[in-house]
């Protein structure tokens, strides 16, 4: 499995951020997302731009503090967790992404493509917070 994790300090509440993470039929502040589908409380589905679907489990959801998911499309299947934590600017959100890729050539740019991927959600989190 490959590993990414990618920490980040916001100067906002807690709540400000688990709400916009956990919401998922708000997604529109995500640039890389089409639409989402809820298919039940603790499942959904992701479409991208160009309408590449990942199918998602929720595993844990500890408000404020934890929130944790299973992942899967055609590509790879892995899990998701997400850290938040009070500090002395506000909040900081520790998120790591595991996954195994199932083409074994892809596992030579996977890493690179997670943490593209991971960036571009931090960003796009910064500009939903200050909305």
């Amino acid at each position: 499995m490959k590993r990414v994790t990618v920490t980040a300090q916001f100067p906002c509440d807690c709540k400000v951020l688990w709400d916009i993470v956990t919401d998922n039929k708000s997604y529109e502040w995500r640039s890389d997302l089409s639409k989402i589908e809820m298919i039940d409380e603790n499942r959904f589905d992701e479409y991208t731009k160009d309408g590449f679907v990942t199918h998602f489990r929720i595993t844990a959801k500890e408000p404020y503090r934890e929130y944790r998911f299973d992942m899967e499309n055609q590509n790879m299947r892995g899990c998701w967790s997400g850290i938040f934590e009070s500090c002395d600017r506000g909040t900081q959100i520790t998120f790591t992404e595991e996954v195994l890729v199932k083409n074994p050539l892809m596992n030579l740019f996977v890493k690179g493509y997670l943490k593209k991927q991971q960036t571009k959600y931090i960003s796009d989190l910064r500009a939903a917070v200050t909305r």
